[in-house]
């Protein structure tokens, strides 16, 4: 024990390591506050601008008409058709999403693992194309889609589909990484257990966290998508709140901000999602642990 604390070697390295703990929580600090800075004065001037009234006074006209549907549909046809038209893409895009991913990268994992390198190629591919791009090669499609469906705004369900793809598949790739898939599938199977059943009724449940990420993200995503449905004619919340700034540019804003702050509210409900799984996850596995240790 002398030996341990000659010349005070143990309290200098513990001197050290505190003063570099403090050091390190100083810089933390000072980056999230910078980063806070950097987003919310954008923000916090959206606020003051859109509360702005005649002489400079505060005024919450553009919010209360905001959130009063029936007139905001009578005064700005437009936008209101733009925000019904974002909502059923979100509806339709979500569903389609899922559906075509989730049993794909399932059934890729669990009986086709030689073509999860191909999958994960075809569904990260769309990163690697530039909007423009896109629109030349979907506009000859969307000629037929017009033919056979109609030009409804709706029809951007397919073309957003492939947008949230590269997003959706490392969502749903890293939930199915974080259990053994193949020991789930092979007991239920064992049990006599179809596909159908270990798909649905095994695996997706415990996948919940990663589905509802790649839920929120495809929302966030159609929330904010512009550039596609503007070059296709189509109508959305963008291009509605893009043509609105031409004649009312504080309603304009305000419509950006709630949607930005309602993109900030899923994420952080996503983050909450999985924070809440995990620690459901670790609170089981001592309960199992503390149950196995009992005599």
């Amino acid at each position: 024990m002398a030996g341990l604390t000659v010349g005070g070697v143990p309290s200098r390295r513990q001197g050290l390591s505190r003063r570099r703990a403090r050091r390190q929580r100083a810089f933390r600090w000072v980056v999230v506050t910078l980063l806070a800075t950097f987003f919310l004065l954008p923000l916090l001037a959206m606020l003051e601008f859109t509360t702005r009234g005649a002489g400079g006074k505060l005024s919450f006209d553009t919010w209360r008409l905001l959130v009063d549907w029936r007139k905001l549909g009578e005064t700005y046809p437009d936008l209101w058709a733009g925000i019904t038209d974002s909502a059923g893409l979100v509806v339709l895009t979500v569903l389609l999403m899922l559906v075509l991913l989730v049993p794909t990268v399932i059934w890729v994992r669990l009986r086709l693992p030689r073509l999860r390198r191909v999958v994960e190629f075809v569904c990260l591919l769309p990163l690697t194309i530039p909007a423009i791009v896109l629109v030349v090669g979907l506009a000859p499609v969307y000629a037929w889609v017009n033919y056979f469906l109609g030009g409804s705004s709706l029809t951007l369900t397919f073309a957003y589909t492939i947008l949230v793809l590269p997003y959706a598949y490392r969502a749903i790739d890293a939930g199915l990484s974080s259990i053994d898939v193949r020991t789930l599938a092979e007991a239920a199977r064992g049990l006599g257990a179809g596909w159908g059943t270990v798909m649905w009724r095994v695996v997706l449940p415990n996948i919940r966290s990663a589905v509802l990420s790649a839920a929120f993200l495809a929302v966030a995503l159609v929330l904010g998508e512009f550039t596609l449905a503007s070059l296709l004619n189509r109508s959305n919340l963008q291009v509605a709140i893009n043509l609105l700034g031409k004649s009312s540019a504080t309603m304009s804003v305000a419509v950006s901000l709630a949607a930005l702050v309602l993109a900030f509210v899923l994420l952080l409900l996503l983050s909450l999602v999985g924070r809440g799984r995990r620690i459901s996850s670790v609170g089981r596995g001592r309960r199992r642990r503390a149950t196995k240790e009992t005599p």
